[in-house]
């Protein structure tokens, strides 16, 4: 799997592919990411990449030129076609589904943009699908490239220490698209404040099924959209919706013990 960044300042990815757990996908090859920099592909004694927008208006727009040239090169060390893909704030919003779909293949090409946007030209030409964050604007794409390719790597094999360590996560598949359940950790009493008891059970149903619920009741509290998509999507069992009505009155079941 490879991953070539378009960017202006590579050296923002340093530290990044070399730290935390996900550096062995990295280190190890399994996710390969490659770095080009339209300045390279400039012309000029200044080697500008970016020029005054026609119209008027404030900043600067990246020219469509170099960036061609540098996507040109780019293919051309490739022997696949992979599709090229624009961190914007039109772009769909990034989504586990859509990272998990990134997660396995060949890789992208990886556009990020800096100052105003880029020639809509290019975009039009070159760009095969746009991605956002969220109603935010940042100051480049390179934020957003880094956050795909954490979380791809995170999926990969081995990467994290439990093989299915990333199965429970918010809004992955195994947890019907829900936030992950509170989790605790020693000393048993913090402050004055003791885990939830049923932690402390040994019972494996017991154990599921109030983690279910503080998923349920997580989700229900501070995403609500996430569970009317899980009920759309048939996800909820009557045993889900009942607990989502025994606990509607307000009461805060967060960390309610079983």
């Amino acid at each position: 799997m490879r991953f070539d960044v378009i960017t202006l300042f590579h050296e923002l990815f340093v530290a990044f592919l070399a730290t935390g757990v996900t550096r062995r996908a990295f280190g190890s090859g399994q996710v390969d990411v490659q770095f080009s920099n339209p300045r390279d592909f400039s012309v000029g004694k200044y080697q500008r990449v970016d020029d005054r927008p026609f119209g008027g208006g404030p900043g600067m727009v990246m020219m469509a030129e170099p960036l061609r040239r540098c996507l040109a090169q780019v293919r051309a060390s490739r022997v696949d076609k992979p599709p090229v893909l624009l961190f914007s704030p039109h772009g769909k919003r990034l989504r586990q589904d859509v990272v998990q779909r990134w997660a396995v293949g060949g890789g992208a090409i990886l556009l990020c943009g800096r100052y105003e946007g880029i020639d809509q030209r290019f975009v039009d030409a070159e760009v095969d699908e746009e991605i956002s964050l969220g109603d935010f604007v940042l100051s480049g794409g390179e934020v957003a490239a880094m956050a795909l390719l954490d979380a791809v790597a995170r999926l990969q094999p081995g990467v994290l220490t439990g093989a299915d360590s990333h199965a429970q996560d918010s809004f992955s598949p195994a947890v019907h698209g829900l936030l992950d359940c509170p989790h605790y950790t020693h000393p048993q009493v913090w402050q004055g404040v003791p885990i939830p008891s049923v932690l402390l059970s040994g019972n494996h149903a017991l154990l599921a099924r109030w983690r279910r619920q503080q998923s349920l009741t997580l989700t229900r509290n501070l995403r609500p959209d996430l569970i009317n998509l899980a009920r759309t999507a048939g996800l909820l069992t009557d045993e889900d919706e009942k607990h989502l009505r025994d606990t509607a009155s307000g009461v805060d079941a967060v960390i309610r013990q079983v």
